[in-house]
């Protein structure tokens, strides 16, 4: 059965994603297409990029595809850029960094007591503020760069499929990783590097980071199934790839992944249930039909999640399940969240402007601890919290405002978007941010390189304009 994706006998006024163009894409945007996807694997492999050499890297690589984009824009004679407002809050975050950066405090210390002259930043801690700034600036290059060149249906397929057959195969191989490591004394990444002090699923040194992966590759993919924008052929490999998604992320034991996976579902399945789309017909047999399909709709929903619970039990993931339910004796339920939170608060309440600097928690945590002080804090475990600890309300407004911009304009592309495939993906991208969102609430998952890349590719893939070529309109 043929897909009916092409645009043939639609005019150009009725889309609001689309628009008709002559020319094709020049190859040079071909090679920068391909190397989005080189430093978003390499981004992943390489222990979720949170180690200096992978962000040295991922550095190296936001510079060649700023070199190639230039390039590219300079060949075609033309400045290439997105007007998608979602970028606005990321160079708000930047200038905030900027901003801290500044020598307007007092140091309140006498030189002379220090070998060195001390800090009249605004951070409280500006050598991690300044490498904040610059890995936003990454993230903004590379945001900018996909929102610009991911606008064709085959690229926005081909994304789509590659997202969903990589975090497939990656959730595999975390499974298989976890089965062959009985003991939570050796753990191993890859086989080779030894883990102490945290516990790794796949190539992530945090578990819970690996669980924020998967909520987003398997958002798309919940969403290609369950919209019918896939082929048939594809909709075997689609729940394939869900089931080990969805059980990769409770063998972690993750409760926030736990939510955020329900998060996800939930989110997908009411978003396909609730919109009415301008080409469905209102007739009475076409209203009976919608209601059956939107009964079997919730019902495979529910034998989905079955499905998954299921095989993680029969994989023996009972001990992950219960501590994802939060079942298993623990003598603090939150393992420190409300300690976290609670020292949060104290230094958003004495910095409520603009924060004490990007990524500074870890150091004023210091002085708000009441605990011993034998924890090193690097993270508040609730981004929330965090980003305004660490910018803020200004910091906060520019988050909710890429959270509103988001949500409304992918919303809007949904509504009004007569592309099924097209549609498919907006909802699975938006859901995938959704998980993240709410799974931010109990961690920092977007704290992780690889993840933030991810996400941004979402975001876009959620809102960004595609353009048809004009030999596909009659």
């Amino acid at each position: 059965m043929k897909e009916n994706n092409s645009i043939e006998t639609t005019n150009s006024s009725e889309w609001f994603d689309a628009t008709l163009v002559d020319e094709k894409p020049s190859k040079l945007s071909g090679f920068i297409f391909v190397w989005f996807f080189v430093m978003l694997i390499f981004a992943v492999v390489s222990y979720g990029s949170v180690e200096t050499w992978a962000l040295g890297f991922l550095s190296i690589g936001a510079c060649v595809l700023g070199i190639l984009w230039m390039l590219d824009s300079f060949l075609s004679k033309e400045l290439k850029f997105s007007d998608n407002w979602l970028q606005i809050p990321v160079l708000g975050l930047i200038l905030i960094g900027i901003i801290q950066l500044l020598p307007l405090r007092s140091a309140g210390i006498s030189n002379d007591v220090l070998s060195i002259p001390a800090s009249n930043a605004l951070s409280v801690d500006p050598n991690t503020t300044r490498l904040a700034v610059v890995q936003i600036i990454i993230y903004f290059v590379f945001f900018a760069a996909v929102l610009t060149y991911i606008t064709t249906q085959k690229r926005l397929r081909r994304t789509a499929y590659i997202i969903i057959i990589f975090g497939a195969s990656w959730s595999f191989f975390g499974i298989i990783q976890w089965l062959t490591q009985t003991t939570s004394q050796d753990q191993y990444i890859y086989g080779l590097r030894k883990i102490e002090n945290a516990f790794p699923f796949a190539s992530f040194i945090n578990k819970h980071h690996f669980a924020a992966f998967m909520e987003m590759t398997l958002g798309l993919s919940l969403s290609l199934l369950f919209t019918e924008a896939a082929r048939r052929d594809k909709l075997l490999l689609l729940l394939i790839a869900i089931i080990l998604m969805g059980s990769g992320i409770l063998l972690t034991g993750s409760r926030g992944g736990l939510l955020s996976l329900f998060g996800v579902i939930i989110f997908v399945t009411v978003l396909k249930f609730l919109l009415k789309f301008r080409h469905e017909n209102q007739s009475e047999d076409s209203s009976r039909s919608s209601l059956k399909s939107k009964f079997l709709l919730i019902g495979g929903s529910l034998a989905l999640i079955l499905l998954i619970f299921g095989l993680s039990l029969f994989l023996g993931g009972d001990n992950a399940l219960l501590r994802g339910t939060g079942i298993a004796n623990q003598e603090d339920i939150s393992t420190g969240r409300f300690h976290f939170w609670q020292t949060a608060l104290q230094i958003i309440k004495d910095n409520p402007i603009i924060g004490t600097g990007l990524d500074s928690f870890g150091v004023a945590f210091t002085k708000y601890d009441t605990w011993n002080g034998s924890l090193r804090i690097e993270q508040s475990h609730n981004d929330y919290l965090q980003i305004m600890s660490d910018a803020g309300l200004l910091g906060l407004i520019c988050v909710v405002a890429f959270i509103v911009l988001l949500f409304r304009q992918s919303l809007n592309l949904i509504n009004r978007s007569n592309d099924r495939f097209r549609r498919g993906v907006a909802i699975g991208a938006l859901g995938g941010c959704f998980g993240i969102i709410v799974h931010s609430f109990f961690d920092f998952p977007l704290r992780t390189p690889s993840n933030a890349y991810f996400f941004l590719v979402l975001a876009a893939l959620a809102t960004a304009s595609i353009y048809y070529p004009k030999l596909y309109r009659k």
